[in-house]
């Protein structure tokens, strides 16, 4: 499941990434390009909402135990989503402006919004950097921690394959012991068999010996 959630994971990394920067470039753009750009971002929008959505089932998969760091991990993302719609909207909000602007033919401040526009462009573009950094960290963490839980169950397979071993000992061990009681029973038997042949020999014996004196009387 975890590999499915990291799929969507550099999937959504991919998609904000160019998300962001086609939002900094709606302010630069005229016409029916920008109105082109406005409904692509839309959709790609949309797409990242749905990437959200399947990353929360994905979440809902993963066993109790493991499933802290992945939440904490789609909370940043919708945080991150959050942002991007509320640039967007801005963004929006001043091509509407401009719009306007150009219906009117008011160009009064231009320079200003211009500098306000490369302003925002810049910070987008520190915001996905960012964000590229934090997907790759995160991608070293879970890297680091895979290897620990190689390490870990190569140890536990050792600590399992020695507990054999020493089962297959003490089952030999137990296997002697069983042969040599066996043999120390079979002797005990054999020996209470000849005192018994023995003391019935003795009693014949015995037996015999008194017929004859009380006959030769």
């Amino acid at each position: 499941m975890s590999s499915d959630f990291e799929s969507y994971e550099q999937d959504f990394a991919v998609l904000t990434a160019d998300i962001t920067g086609r939002i900094g470039r709606v302010p630069k753009l005229l016409g029916d390009e920008k109105k082109q750009m406005v409904a692509n971002i839309e959709k790609q929008l949309e797409e990242a909402r749905e990437l959200l959505e399947q990353m929360e089932l994905e979440v809902r998969e993963i066993p109790p135990q493991s499933r802290g760091m992945y939440s904490s991990r789609m909370r940043s993302y919708k945080q991150e989503m959050g942002k991007l719609e509320a640039d967007f909207k801005r963004s929006r909000i001043a091509y509407s402006d401009e719009v306007r602007n150009e219906l009117l033919g008011d160009d009064g401040n231009s320079s200003e919004n211009q500098r306000a526009h490369l302003l925002d462009n810049t910070e987008r573009l520190e915001r996905s950097s960012r964000r590229l950094e934090a997907g790759y960290q995160i991608a070293v963490e879970t890297e680091q921690i895979g290897q620990e839980m190689l390490e870990n169950l190569s140890h536990d397979r050792e600590k399992i394959q020695r507990a054999r071993e020493r089962l297959r000992e003490t089952d030999a061990n137990l296997g002697k012991s069983s042969r040599i009681l066996t043999g120390m029973l079979r002797r005990i038997i054999q020996n209470r068999i000849l005192i018994v042949v023995l003391a019935v020999f003795v009693i014949l014996t015995t037996a015999v010996a008194i017929f004859f004196s009380i006959h030769r009387r």
